[in-house]
């Protein structure tokens, strides 16, 4: 259409019957043997406690020291109660009181026997030592005794250690604690930062709950004929060798995204009984040099040991980017050296027998073409959008679990629903399941549905948003436009519903049922893009003007003209001539394929394709000027019509035998039948 399960694992009781398992129940600072895990919290502890140590270490308490000023040591000095100046590194003078300046001062304090008390009494601090010598002999100027200053030089030799040992030690704590969060965010232990060569593909084996199987893979009968070969080589493959078959070294599953290339690997882990290991692309790629090719090597070290297995590896074009092509960073870089490593793994003199390699990309045309050589992988499984029957089936597969109505018809929601895939239809469930049970719902009906395919295509309704009356005219006639043109021409995709009510960031949406072809006319094409532009030019012949609302409708339709003049060779002028490349070597290259001449003729062809598409569309809506203003007014009352109310207007459409509609629903049918057959035959010999 176009235009827009959780598994708990609960708390298990001790067991006290096993060993190495204590009774009591398993304490957070406890290993699972029962010992006590040692807590760095203590380190901080004890350091803390030294530190707090030092500031008390070696001080005598009982010898009071205090810290005088100018003034007061003079004073000291002329009454000669000053016995002795230390002068301590030359920076602190340390004043020890004489036995008459203690009986003054400190009465309580005993001297030694040199006269002295063993911690200086008061302590001063210098400014310039020589300036401090000066007052020191000025202050004693005419004593008969001076006391002169003795220079004394100490070592702290704690503090030295401590300023060297403390800020190792707290580096020495970072570095630990930084390698178990290492450890842990790369899920081993202390010393995981040297496991960065590791692989880290998970690993699916027989003791490994996996629950997905092909029941769950719906729309892909074609894809899972092939990945059910591969299980069925793995289970059983004496039936192939004895025929001299060898099974395909690797599978590479390709399609658009959602449409279930991850899923139908998670079906073979849960079918094969093989080990599984499972990864991604950018699971290799790493900022250090040299890790992504040892990753390479240690996953197929892996897989070799657990021969046979299967290696899925999802998003491989991470990785597989064809080489050469960039030309500044050059040809030696770190991806590049991961996928030549995976390219002699894969194929190279070493043997891989019983590994099979399975990957999946949506971007196969920037793969290396040494990748996808026989050899290699030998088969590339396309994985396409559903086709009605296998959206059908799809639509079964999601609903097992949700509460339906009666009204709720799967072939209906199918045939609304083209160019869904598989993840699309899953939205689409999700979203209608949470529709029925915002309104309070006790089951999911068909509007719920239909209202989830609207709220994934064109967005969520703005019912609030501030539209002028001029505004809303013009979208209506913008929208009626399309719907008229695209009912009037045979080959243009019928409406099925338009409404003006503003979705996402647009004004106004339309939805139309595209016909489900595998090729397309160029007569078919240029119907689209009258269809197209029959919004602009419904305001052309309305309004006599022209807005800025068809800016989405003119980008569609420039790159569809251009498509069909330089792609795919439907232009007069140009010929049979393609200029699309599907290498993508052209996205590299500073040269167009073609000659400036071709260039302008280029641009002259599809200026004139549109331009003469855009009078076509006029001329049209002038034709049918009448229906074109009922179906406006109708969308401008009731702001939302369907493909019923053009039918009245305009009549059935002309186009459509009910014969050819009778022959493709049997084709569909008959081809559903045979693919059955076929998977029942494939489960049979399985």
């Amino acid at each position: 259409m176009e235009n827009k399960d959780n598994i708990g694992a609960g708390n298990q009781p001790n067991q006290p019957n096993q060993p190495n398992q204590p009774n009591g129940p398993n304490l957070s600072n406890q290993r699972p043997n029962g010992k006590r895990r040692f807590n760095f919290m203590w380190i901080y502890a004890i350091l803390f406690a030294v530190l707090i140590g030092l500031q008390f270490f070696g001080r005598d308490s009982a010898t009071p020291q205090e810290e005088i000023d100018q003034g007061k040591f003079i004073e000291l000095l002329k009454q000669e109660e000053v016995g002795k100046i230390e002068l301590v590194n030359r920076e602190d003078a340390e004043i020890y009181l004489n036995k008459k300046g203690l009986s003054v001062y400190f009465p309580d304090v005993s001297a030694n026997a040199d006269g002295f008390t063993v911690s200086p009494n008061y302590t001063y601090k210098i400014g310039s030592l020589d300036r401090f010598e000066e007052m020191v002999e000025n202050a004693q100027e005419g004593i008969a005794n001076p006391v002169y200053i003795s220079n004394v030089r100490r070592n702290n030799w704690m503090g030295s250690i401590l300023e060297w040992v403390i800020p190792l030690a707290l580096l020495a704590v970072f570095y630990i604690i930084l390698m178990r969060s290492m450890g842990r965010s790369m899920g081993g232990g202390a010393g995981s930062i040297f496991n960065i060569g590791k692989s880290r593909a998970q690993l699916y084996d027989k003791n490994t709950n996996v629950n997905v199987t092909f029941k769950d893979v719906a729309g892909l009968e074609e894809a899972k004929v092939e990945i059910m070969e591969v299980v069925d080589f793995l289970k059983n493959p004496e039936k192939y060798t004895k025929l001299g078959g060898k099974i395909p070294k690797g599978v590479l599953l390709v399609g658009p995204p959602g449409t279930g290339k991850t899923l139908l690997a998670k079906s073979v882990a849960g079918e094969a009984n093989v080990p599984f290991f499972s990864l991604s692309g950018s699971d290799f790629v790493e900022m250090f040099v040299g890790v992504g090719a040892s990753r390479v090597r240690d996953l197929f070290n892996n897989a070799k040991s657990k021969a046979p297995c299967i290696i899925f590896i999802d998003e491989i074009d991470a990785i597989g980017r064809a080489r050469g092509k960039s030309a500044i960073t050059g040809g030696n870089d770190e991806r590049e050296s991961t996928l030549n490593q995976l390219l002699t793994e894969m194929d190279g003199f070493g043997t891989n027998s019983g590994v099979i390699v399975l990957a999946a990309t949506n971007r196969a045309d920037i793969l290396d073409k040494a990748l996808l050589r026989a050899g290699r992988f030998d088969r590339q499984i396309y994985v396409e959008l559903p086709d009605i029957v296998g959206r059908k089936e799809i639509f079964e597969v999601h609903m097992r679990g949700l509460k339906l109505a009666a009204d709720v018809d799967k072939e209906f929601l199918a045939k609304q629903t083209p160019g869904f895939s598989g993840a699309d239809i899953a939205n689409v469930c999700n979203e209608a399941a949470l529709m029925a049970a915002r309104k309070g719902k006790e089951e999911i009906d068909k509007q719920d549905f239909l209202d989830a395919v609207d709220r994934i295509i064109g967005g969520l309704e703005k019912k609030n948003k501030i539209i002028s009356a001029d505004e809303k005219k013009v979208i209506a006639f913008h929208e009626a436009g399309h719907a008229t043109t695209s009912w009037l021409l045979q080959y243009a995709h019928p409406l099925v519903k338009v409404t003006i009510v503003p979705r996402g960031n647009s004004l106004g949406a339309a939805w139309y049922l595209p016909e489900e072809r595998q090729i397309t006319t160029k007569e078919q094409m240029y119907h689209e893009i009258i269809a197209t532009l029959g919004g602009r030019a419904a305001e052309q012949v309305v309004f006599g003007q022209i807005s800025t609302g068809a800016l989405s409708d003119l980008e569609k339709v420039t790159k569809q003209a251009f498509a069909m003049v330089t792609y795919y060779g439907l232009d007069d002028e140009i010929g049979n001539l393609s200029f699309y490349d599907s290498t993508g070597q052209q996205d590299y290259s500073f040269q167009k394929p073609y000659s400036e001449k071709t260039a302008e003729t280029i641009d002259k062809q599809v200026s004139k394709l549109v331009e003469k598409a855009y009078q076509e569309a006029i001329d049209i809506l002038t034709e049918h000027r009448d229906g074109l203003t009922q179906l406006a007014t109708k969308l401008i009352e009731e702001e939302v019509i369907f493909g019923e109310d053009l039918e009245r207007i305009f009549g059935k459409r002309p186009w459509g035998n009910s014969e050819d509609e009778k022959l493709k629903n049997a084709a569909l049918k008959e081809a559903e039948e045979a693919t059955e057959s076929q998977l029942d035959n494939q489960t049979e010999n399985a």
